[in-house]
């Protein structure tokens, strides 16, 4: 039997992927990120390696494809492809039918199209300001004094929402305190913030072209309040996918590797999708 693999080397967590000749996943991990992205990824692939028997290290997978922030850096990769590309291919492999995809990353939220072989069609990115994006939302529940799980459902009691104006995380922080410390309803307040997130989540969908259905991925896919307020702003069902949305961009890469690696084992490269 052989074994592919893709690891994704996230700026907040590190996911790894092994899945076999038909495609079946046989070893997962999600690791927080270290500040060293190569130890990241070592961390991530000795994890998955543990899992499967016969295997001793990255080099006896027939095939390994790195992925995101950190995908230069993953050892003994045969080749790196962009986590746009990995996140579209490990939906499509995940569920067919979704089209669409909002990916919303510790850094950044992305929109993207996904064609019928699971290629990107077309995507938009905002990698110009955290707000909306996972490092967000960790400031929002220190904000709160809550773990994220908690401040995620938070906003699913709120009969109104309080609005959040400011668009910096910043800022968005300090008015949030402010709330709070006015007495305001704190369901209401997070009620605000997601819909303030879903907003900006609707941009990004609308320029991928997005029109039916789309599903979440990353981290912030389980924030149930998240995936409540899109639904309302986009007025599209939000498919939930039967594996970890976190970890799409890794399994992505897993299939890639899958697709490459059944043809021809390459020698091992670097290779940067532009």
């Amino acid at each position: 039997m052989k074994y592919y693999g893709g690891c994704d080397v996230g700026s907040t967590y590190t996911k790894a992927v092994i899945i076999d000749e038909d495609g079946k996943i046989a070893a997962e991990t999600t690791l927080r990120s270290k500040i060293n992205s190569l130890v990241s990824a070592e961390m991530a692939l000795e994890t998955v390696i543990k899992q499967v028997p016969g295997l001793s290290g990255p080099r006896d997978l027939a095939y390994l494809v790195g992925t995101g922030y950190g995908r230069n850096k993953v050892p003994f990769a045969d080749e790196n492809i962009s986590e746009i590309s990995c996140h579209a291919m490990g939906v499509h492999v995940t569920d067919p039918q979704v089209k669409a995809i909002i990916d919303i990353g510790g850094q950044d939220v992305k929109g993207i199209s996904i064609g019928a072989d699971g290629t990107v069609k077309s995507f938009a990115m905002n990698d110009k300001c955290a707000a909306g994006t996972g490092r967000f939302f960790e400031a929002m529940a220190n904000a709160f004094e809550m773990s994220l799980p908690e401040f995620s459902d938070l906003s699913l009691t709120a009969k109104n929402v309080i609005p959040i104006t400011a668009q910096c995380t910043v800022f968005a922080e300090s008015e949030v305190i402010t709330l709070v410390g006015d007495g305001k309803p704190m369901n209401e307040i997070a009620a605000g913030i997601q819909m303030a997130v879903a907003k900006r989540c609707f941009v990004m969908a609308k320029k991928a072209g997005a029109s039916d259905s789309i599903t979440l991925t990353g981290g912030c896919a389980k924030n149930r309040g998240l995936q409540q307020a899109i639904e309302h702003v986009l007025r599209l069902k939000v498919v939930e996918l039967k594996t970890d949305p976190q970890l799409m961009g890794a399994l992505g890469a897993a299939e890639y590797a899958r697709q490459k690696g059944s043809v021809k084992k390459a020698p091992a490269l670097a290779l940067q999708e532009a």
